[in-house]
């Protein structure tokens, strides 16, 4: 479907279309940079997630730890207090004056036995589960240091990468901003637009044997006779892509289409 945006009459169409172009060509040779870094990136951002998921673990595992040692000191002092009641209780049968005291005292002995006998139910189950937690704690720790230096490494490879293309890229993104900056802003919202949506980022492509360069689908010879003259921005009807000459860019065909 043919496209004729309602232009700034102040600026050639032709001069658009080539200053959409050279933006493309600017953010392409962008993307070529980014591609070099790979997945670096992502990866670094994977581990750094990583990293602070075991962190977070491993503190979560630690109050644990010290929560199960403060119940397990706890139910100790709880056994030697119930054994001192036994004592008590177990002296003072001695001295008792009928059998209902006796009976009264051997009750209490029998509780307390029976407490010293869930404490030590309860010790054990914390002792196991004590454990578990200190054996989670290192294999966490384990899994946070080899994630810490695989970190450290692909972050100097993120760097080595980044300090050789970063003079290029900063060149190339500050000519992308003058670029962008005489372009009027409905154009370059539309560009942007179908970059975002376009698989390979490109908005802007050339014809490339009788097709469009984004998505390789024939055009008609008069669509481009109407794409070579430059009076209108056309667009691929497939792809939506902004079609425009290979010889968009040659000093020669501008000064021919100027007059």
């Amino acid at each position: 479907m043919n496209t004729q945006h309602q232009e700034d009459k102040s600026v050639p169409i032709s001069e658009k279309l080539k200053a959409l172009y050279e933006l493309q060509t600017v953010v392409s040779d962008i993307d070529k940079i980014k591609t070099l870094r790979g997945e670096l990136p992502l990866e670094v951002q994977d581990l750094e997630d990583d990293i602070a998921g075991l962190t977070t673990r491993v503190g979560n595992y630690s109050d644990d730890i010290k929560t199960l040692e403060t119940s397990i000191a706890n139910r100790k002092a709880a056994i030697k207090e119930s054994e001192a009641l036994i004592a008590k209780y177990t002296e003072q049968q001695n001295n008792v004056r009928n059998n209902r005291e006796y009976d009264s005292l051997s009750k209490e002995i029998e509780f307390q036995k029976l407490e010293i006998e869930l404490s030590d139910k309860r010790i054990k189950e914390f002792t196991a589960d004590l454990a578990t937690k200190k054996e989670a704690v290192d294999s966490s720790k384990t899994q946070l240091t080899e994630r810490q230096e695989d970190l450290e490494r692909k972050k100097r490879e993120l760097e080595e990468i980044t300090a050789e293309t970063k003079i290029e890229e900063e060149k190339l993104k500050n000519k992308a901003e003058k670029i962008e900056g005489i372009i009027e802003p409905r154009l370059l919202t539309a560009f942007k637009r179908i970059r975002k949506n376009a698989r390979n980022g490109l908005s802007v492509v050339t014809v490339q044997r009788d097709a469009c360069g984004g998505c390789f689908a024939k055009i008609p010879p008069q669509r481009q006779m109407d794409i070579a003259n430059r009076k209108k921005i056309i667009v691929c009807e497939y792809c939506g892509r902004i079609l425009v000459d290979k010889d968009i860019l040659e000093p020669e065909q501008l000064s021919e289409e100027s007059k």
